[in-house]
């Protein structure tokens, strides 16, 4: 998730903290040196890196000290942890205001099906509704995948679900603990939310379309970077015994979702619905819907449909709720 109080680091902050990740100590000098800059451009390089949430050690004599340095993304890396690598074309950068928007800006002008952006820092990420996406420096999985469809917009109704149920598979495969799925697009322990899912689509209803699948989760959220978040929030480190490396992470998460869309492109979401509600935090569980027009609405969860629709059992009888802007909360 990222801040807009937080200014995005500077391409030589990025340079500076990559030679620093070995944990050794490093002088400014030999630093500034290396680099062709001043010692001055090093040390406003690496001022306030905390903000990022990272622990930067700066010992007069020694020099800098990086401690827990971030798993850099690597194409090669993830590329190697992929079963069909032929499906994805990847790119790795180091800023960017949202994978997301930069995606969708590819996706008009032609881009490639399985095209992925991942992002090491936001300055303006994006979760659901126009909420903003906080996160720090290495302590965060965000990227967006391309995927094209011969049908239309019509027909990508509980895209969003279904991207969940390919998390949670490859989730599961690392044994994390505790994880559920909350409609229409989160991931939850019982700690707060893990991960979001953000589906954003360009082409007409009838076909074919582009959908862009944006995804955040929490590795390790420092609280320099938790302040900012305003909902109860988690990360892996807290469920899972054996944190995985980053890039292997990003490779599985990448072979599920298209293991999923290739099952979604024939036959829809109708396939894996049990498969969802059996995610389902709030499955069989009495809910608040908070409607867009300030109105509420209780009843009990029984599932979905074929399409994603929520189905809710209130006191009119049953009703079918599509995500929009709907909030979900436990009655």
């Amino acid at each position: 998730m990222s801040s807009a109080e937080v200014t995005a680091p500077k391409p030589l902050t990025f340079t500076l903290l990559r030679l620093l990740s070995d944990g050794e100590f490093h002088s400014g000098e030999v630093l500034a040196q290396q680099l062709g800059v001043s010692r001055a451009s090093v040390n406003i390089a690496l001022q306030n890196v905390e903000q990022y949430g990272l622990t930067l050690f700066s010992v007069r004599g020694r020099g800098y000290r990086l401690i827990d340095a971030p798993q850099w993304l690597d194409e090669n890396k993830v590329s190697a942890g992929l079963a069909t690598p032929e499906l994805f074309h990847i790119e790795m950068t180091d800023t960017a205001v949202s994978s997301n928007t930069v995606l969708l800006q590819r996706a008009a002008l032609g881009a490639s099906c399985g095209s992925v952006l991942a992002v090491e820092w936001q300055s303006a990420g994006r979760g659901r509704v126009g909420r903003v996406w906080h996160s720090g420096l290495g302590n965060a999985l965000t990227f967006s995948l391309l995927w094209r469809f011969e049908f239309g917009l019509s027909a990508i109704s509980g895209l969003s679900l279904a991207v969940g149920v390919a998390m949670m598979r490859a989730l599961g495969k690392l044994g994390v603990a505790g994880i559920g799925l909350k409609w229409p697009n989160d991931i939850l322990t019982s700690r707060g939310k893990l991960a979001g899912i953000l589906i954003e689509a360009q082409g007409d209803m009838l076909g074919p379309s582009a959908v862009v699948i944006g995804i955040g989760l929490n590795l390790r959220l420092p609280r320099t970077v938790q302040q900012h978040i305003d909902q109860p929030v988690t990360d892996l480190a807290h469920s899972v015994g054996e944190m995985p490396e980053r890039n292997r992470l990003l490779a599985l998460l990448l072979q599920e979702l298209a293991n999923m869309l290739g099952v979604f492109a024939k036959r829809g979401f109708s396939p894996l619905r049990t498969e969802w509600e059996s995610y389902h935090v709030y499955q069989n569980k009495q809910v608040k819907m908070l409607l867009p027009d300030g109105t509420q609405t209780i009843g009990v969860v029984h599932g979905v449909n074929d399409e994603g629709a929520l189905r809710v059992e209130t006191k009119q009888g049953m009703q079918i709720f599509h995500a929009g802007e709907i909030s979900l909360r436990e009655a």
